[in-house]
């Protein structure tokens, strides 16, 4: 349950539109509800204002449908990650209105739009084409959250000339996230360009000594750019959330 909805909540108790045991069964399930295969954190949004996430890898069809199903009675969106598109299809025949993103491995599910906000733009950038999916888990995630996102991609170290034809929109940026795999080079190059906050997303995206993104992971961690932080190994969606965090301050 969002702020929004609890203020509305104690608002229509407040005029008598809801009595106070009709109240009792919607705020019976804060902070959690116990289904079984999942402790539901309801109270998620109230604490972090964005609901809990649905990572779908390992879970079953049934149970992303069950825990969507209690979460949408209480809250506004709600975000499915690492979905795969036989589980994604099964969602969407349950929830006509969800919409399974297919490049991000995502599905969004919303009552209403989302309103924006970001106090500024986060721009996400992919270093090569094999790494956009990543990209656009970061983009995605960004969004829904509320934010102006905006995505330049393959523009990586092989060819800076790409990178610097995008320099109004990289310099305007409040946030940025760039996303690379091979030997995880452009964070440092991006981070030189501007005094914002840069998340390094290393993406498994490589030859054998890539080792599943660890070359990449671990030239990132020893940026000459003090402007750069890092998450995992393909994390889009922990480097949208954490971009959407910052661009809130």
């Amino acid at each position: 349950m969002d702020m929004k909805l609890l203020k509305q909540l104690l608002d229509n108790v407040a005029t008598g539109k809801l009595s106070v045991e009709d109240a009792v069964q919607k705020l019976k399930h804060l902070p959690f509800e116990d289904i079984d295969y999942a402790h539901i954190d309801h109270h998620r949004s109230l604490r972090k204002a964005f609901p809990e996430v649905i990572f779908g890898q390992e879970k079953t069809s049934d149970q992303i449908i069950g825990i969507m199903e209690k979460m949408m009675l209480q809250e506004n969106i709600v975000l499915v990650t690492r979905i795969d598109e036989f589980q994604a299809d099964r969602v969407v025949s349950r929830f006509p209105d969800a919409v399974y993103h297919k490049d991000a491995k995502m599905v969004v599910l919303k009552k209403d739009e989302i309103p924006i906000r970001g106090k500024g733009t986060i721009v996400v950038i992919s270093a090569g084409t094999s790494d956009i999916p990543i990209a656009k888990e970061a983009s995605l995630t960004a969004q829904v959250m509320g934010n102006h996102v905006e995505s330049v991609f393959d523009v990586g170290v092989a060819g800076l000339h790409r990178l610097f034809d995008h320099k109004n929109l990289i310099d305007g940026a409040s946030v940025l996230v760039v996303v690379a795999g091979m030997e995880g080079a452009l964070p440092s190059v991006v981070a030189g360009m501007v005094s914002r906050p840069v998340i390094a997303v290393p993406t498994s995206v490589g030859y054998g000594v890539s080792f599943g993104g660890l070359t990449a992971l671990f030239a990132m961690l020893n940026s000459c750019s003090s402007n750069v932080a890092v998450v995992n190994i393909d994390n889009g969606f922990g480097a949208g959330y954490m971009a959407a965090m910052i661009n809130r301050v």
